[in-house]
């Protein structure tokens, strides 16, 4: 049965426009197909639909009367039409449009036959660990479902993987982007590029499929289309996508930074004690990885996060005067609020300045390597020195006191805001952002967010693959089996691996995944766990120094882990057979 929008627009005020409607609608019961309307009369808004049209819940969009705001209804055919058609011959009309739907769905078929449609993908994350590889999967299924080619890069934790090389490239017929960092598209010129997120990707990749055949766009770097959410339908909070999605990149270069200087500082303690750094040690092993780690590595986290979110704005023009802003948030002890500051002003004074300058063509290759880094440095430079250094500085000051000051009952409400945050959609945005929070604290030598929210990521794939033993019953065959590699997952720190269990019932797991963690992470906090390092899971544990309390964390982990797996076993009903 086909699904059936109509949008019926005058700006005079009649009965018209609702005599349209009511044709249209009788007609097409006549026919048995669905119809909802929308009627803008004089104006104003008379009728609105039940539900917005999209690709899932809309064959066909039946325009009648004035033109309309065709941005909406981006994806879906639309046929037009006038009042006085639809007056004179309703049957005509609605049997045209369904003529369109027939049209376009065997022009949409024509493009799957004989497995010779080519896709190619890359796929990324932050952590560039679990959803990475969740994405790259779930599209490989579905184009073995919707028998197309496909080949999918990775670009994780340990770089590229499965690489495009120049033949994929060419040969594709389109370009699917699922990664909720910035992707470099420079080598996807003059091919049609749809971009979406890892979430889209893992959650149904058939639908995104289809979806980006219909609405990927050929790209041109010199079109300037690059925008990460150029390819995906405007909302309320598009903006709001885009610049969660240029944090995320700058915290994903970021991470390496966190990575190699926690630990080099952690090995010096354990090699020379905790005075490795003192000149009386000048010249050993212990005294030269500190200097790696705390004088190498740990000032370029800011730098490098400010530098990649000017990079995900403004692409390579973009670097430059954000590393530069990050170095001075630094050395004006403005720390990573300063380096978040300096990362998105200059990305979005060098993406000004780019639109703005033009050049002959002869200059324009000017453009990105001189006049566009030196001028957004200038501008960064001064605005970090005589607008926001300070009063960041100030605020910088007061939060790393505030947390180094924060009281038991004070530092459990962070644990448990921190470690339902972990739990709540499992590497999603509110998980990104408290995971981002505690990262960016160990920079400033603050490292008990990193221990709440490492123990809390830990707790919800241990919780349920506990449950599967506890619980046999509870859970069928495959969830049984698959409870295994979920704790393998969970003592890596790979929160996503309890994804298929919540997202068969999401609304009993979720809160006792949430429970769970909070608890878990009041309980890092209580106890004052300390963790250098942002990724590992339980095999930080031997790294000396890397985790302050061993005996502090294997209790939180423990008892979160026991609330998870017993609540699951409560509240979810048993398998029938």
């Amino acid at each position: 049965m086909a699904r059936i929008k109509v949008i019926i627009t005058s700006q005079e005020y009649s009965i018209q426009p609702f005599l349209a409607n009511d044709l249209i609608t009788q007609e097409a019961l006549k026919h048995k197909y669905k119809v909802d309307s929308e009627i803008h009369s004089h104006k104003i808004m008379q009728k609105s639909f039940v539900t917005e049209p999209n690709l899932e819940n809309t064959d066909i969009i039946i325009q009648v009367g004035e033109e309309i705001e065709e941005n909406r209804f981006i994806g879906l055919p639309i046929y037009k039409t006038t009042f006085e058609k639809i007056l004179n011959n309703t049957e005509q009309e609605l049997l045209n449009a369904i003529h369109l739907i027939i049209k376009n769905k065997k022009k949409q078929n024509s493009e799957i036959v004989n497995n010779v449609f080519n896709i190619v993908a890359v796929t990324s994350c932050p952590t560039g660990i679990a959803h990475t590889f969740m994405a790259a999967e779930g599209l490989i299924q579905a184009a073995a479902e919707l028998k197309f080619n496909i080949k999918v890069e990775t670009q994780g934790s340990v770089g590229k993987q499965n690489t495009l090389n120049d033949a994929d490239i060419n040969s594709a017929d389109l370009v699917i982007i699922a990664a909720d960092t910035k992707v470099d598209l420079s080598r996807f010129q003059n091919k049609k590029i749809f971009q979406t997120s890892t979430k889209q990707a893992i959650k149904n990749g058939v639908i995104l499929i289809q979806t980006a055949i219909k609405e990927a766009k050929l790209f041109s770097e010199n079109l300037n289309n690059s925008d990460p959410e150029a390819n995906q339908s405007s909302d309320k909070n598009s903006s709001f996508k885009q610049n969660y999605k240029h944090l995320m990149t700058g915290v994903s270069y970021m991470l390496p930074f966190v990575t190699a200087g926690g630990l080099m500082i952690a090995l010096a303690f354990a090699l020379g004690g905790i005075y490795a750094s003192d000149d009386s040690y000048k010249d050993t092993l212990a005294w030269a990885l500190f200097q790696i780690g705390a004088k190498g590595a740990f000032p370029l986290m800011v730098p490098a996060l400010s530098g990649y979110i000017a990079y995900s704005i403004a692409n390579r023009p973009g670097i430059a005067p954000g590393m530069i802003g990050g170095m001075l948030a630094v050395s004006l002890d403005a720390g990573f609020l300063g380096g978040i500051i300096s990362g998105y002003f200059a990305g979005y004074v060098t993406e000004f300045l780019n639109q703005k300058i033009k050049l002959n063509k002869n200059l324009e290759g000017l453009k990105p390597v001189i006049i566009l880094p030196v001028l957004s440095s200038l501008i960064i430079g001064l605005f970090m020195l005589y607008v926001v250094g300070k009063p960041v500085a100030g605020l910088m000051h007061y939060l790393t006191t505030s947390l180094n000051n924060l009281q038991d009952g004070s530092a459990i409400i962070l644990g448990l805001i921190i470690g339902g945050m972990m739990a709540f959609d499992m590497g999603g945005p509110l998980n990104k952002a408290a995971y981002a929070f505690s990262t960016s604290l160990i920079s400033s030598q603050i490292y008990t967010p990193m221990g709440a929210a490492m123990i809390a990521g830990m707790v919800p794939p241990l919780g349920v693959a506990l449950a599967t033993k506890l619980f046999k019953t509870k859970f069928n065959k495959e969830e049984r089996e698959a409870g295994n590699s979920t704790a393998l997952l969970g003592i890596s720190f790979i929160t996503e691996g309890a994804i298929p269990y919540a997202a068969k019932d999401p609304l009993r797991v979720i809160p006792v995944f949430v429970i769970g963690s909070a608890i878990a992470g009041a309980l890092a906090m209580f106890f004052k766990i300390e963790i250098k390092v942002p990724h590992g899971g339980i095999f930080v544990l031997p790294i000396p120094n890397a985790v302050v309390h061993i005996s502090g964390f294997m209790i939180a982990l423990t008892v979160g882990t026991l609330i998870t797996a017993i609540l699951m076993g409560i509240i979810k009903k048993p398998i029938l057979k």
